[in-house]
């Protein structure tokens, strides 16, 4: 019997729990799935921080030698254990032969990151020549937007989620105002209906057939990063191409979370860093895609010495040659301390697929869903108990790996009594926790421990 596949989640954990004669909700499930894992492999290429180690666990309560249950990744992705390696090669070679680095060695500094864009492009479903390396992700946004947004006194407004993450927000902001139009008049944000947490799919569809004559860019993220709702891009792209409106994501919560096809759905443009999911240190080097359709027709507003063709870069004539598509876009060199983790997790990546982790992560939050809502569901006959709401999707295609849960008591003290028990978690104003089991490295014995851990939490925050 093969646990990853076929039935949905609940199904799965009650024919196994079934089959070794417990419940669902025993530590024996999890052992049992983690057993028949075939990526549990994969957590060895990580350092999982110890308990000890983190600065708020009270070691009076846990056992302070063991591995944290770090379920944060959708915030920052563990370090894979090859970046110290890569990262001391690279300062090696810079003290012994200076600035013969730039051309020399492995990875060589003049183009290290071109050796690993066909890594990132697997990832996001795209060609390699699809896809740059640079900058950090609030920077290409604004380079994407500089040549994509193109607003007429018809067709000036940028359709995006209301509570994007601010970034976004900002950017959309300025680059309005930029233009000389008013972000009160040229900003469209759409919020879930009323008494619901997550957009629905119809109606940004509907919104974007209504309005998407005065609509020049729908800009919305893959994964939503407070609620983890994963939106149909596909069905959004369609849509927003259909009005004439350019289409473009970011990607930060999505890659390396879920699977990505951002050439087949025909994706005019997408940015993404690459430190949550993707595990590339804090403050890593971002991601940016144009669509092979654009590369003779969307040229950079701003353009640097390294969008200039390689063959003919280090003539210094001054003489642009302009490299094609995204390539375009880049201004500078890439800093090559910042490619060498990057590197080392892109390898990671490498020995499975995208399919196989999805596939992994549905069962692997599934297992988290039915947990949370067997022991903390909300019950009218203990109105005093303290009760957990998911407010991300049920529906698994409309997700990643990450569940936002709402508590009936104040987050804070739940989450400081999560610390106190070696969990890493992420809490965001003003009532989430979010919690992601990343199936590159977590494991069912992760997600069995933050319930138990949660139990003890919320009982303390009830005192």
């Amino acid at each position: 019997m093969d646990p990853f596949v076929g039935s949905n989640p609940r199904e799965t954990l009650e024919r196994v729990s079934a089959s070794l004669g417990c419940s669902p909700t025993s530590a024996d499930v999890a052992a049992y799935l983690d057993t028949a894992d075939s990526l549990r492999h994969l957590r060895d290429e990580f350092l999982v921080p110890r308990i000890a180690d983190l600065p708020h666990s009270d070691l009076s309560l846990v056992d302070g030698t063991k591995d944290c249950i770090y379920l944060v990744g959708n915030s920052l992705g563990l370090q894979p254990k090859m970046a110290r390696k890569y990262l001391e090669e690279e300062l090696e070679k810079w003290a012994k032969t200076g600035v013969h680095g730039h051309t020399g060695g492995s990875r060589p500094w003049a183009w290290a990151e071109d050796n690993i864009e066909g890594l990132m492009a697997d990832v996001v479903g795209a060609k390699t020549e699809e896809v740059a390396l640079m900058n950090g992700l609030t920077v290409n946004l604004h380079l994407l937007l500089l040549s994509f947004y193109k607003p007429t006194a018809a067709r000036h407004r940028i359709l995006l989620e209301d509570k994007a993450f601010p970034s976004d927000h900002f950017a959309v902001e300025s680059q309005i105002r930029l233009r000389g139009f008013d972000p009160q008049e040229s900003m469209l944000p759409l919020s879930p209906r009323r008494g619901e947490d997550a957009l629905r799919t119809e109606d940004i569809l509907e919104v974007i057939e209504k309005q998407g004559d005065s609509i020049a860019v729908v800009m919305f993220s893959g994964v939503q990063y407070y609620t983890g709702q994963l939106f149909d891009m596909a069905a959004i792209t369609e849509a927003g191409q259909r009005k004439g409106c350019y289409v473009g994501f970011d990607c930060a919560h999505a890659v390396g979370n879920v699977e990505l096809k951002l050439h087949d759905w025909g994706v005019d443009f997408a940015c993404w860093c690459s430190y949550k999911y993707v595990n590339s240190g804090a403050g890593g080097i971002a991601g940016a895609f144009i669509h092979e359709k654009h590369k003779h027709t969307i040229k950079p507003a701003l353009v640097g010495w390294w969008g200039h063709d390689l063959k003919t870069r280090f003539l210094m004539d001054n003489e642009l040659e302009l490299q094609l598509g995204v390539n375009g876009f880049r201004l500078s060199n890439q800093p090559i301390l910042l490619v060498c983790p990057l590197q080392a997790s892109l390898e990671v990546f490498k020995m499975t697929s995208m399919q196989a982790l999805r596939r992994k992560s549905l069962l692997l939050t599934g297992y988290l869903e039915y947990l949370i809502q067997h022991d903390y569901t909300e019950d009218p006959a203990q109105p005093l108990r303290p009760h957990v709401r998911i407010i991300t999707p049920s529906d698994p295609q409309q997700r990643g790996c990450q569940l936002s849960l709402c508590f009936s008591i104040p987050i804070r003290k739940v989450y400081q009594e999560l610390e106190k028990r070696g969990v890493a978690c992420d809490m965001r104003e003003p009532s989430v926790l979010r919690i992601a089991p990343v199936p590159l490295y977590n494991s069912f014995s992760d997600v069995h421990r933050f319930i138990e851990a949660l139990g003890s939490a919320l009982t303390a925050s009830s005192r």
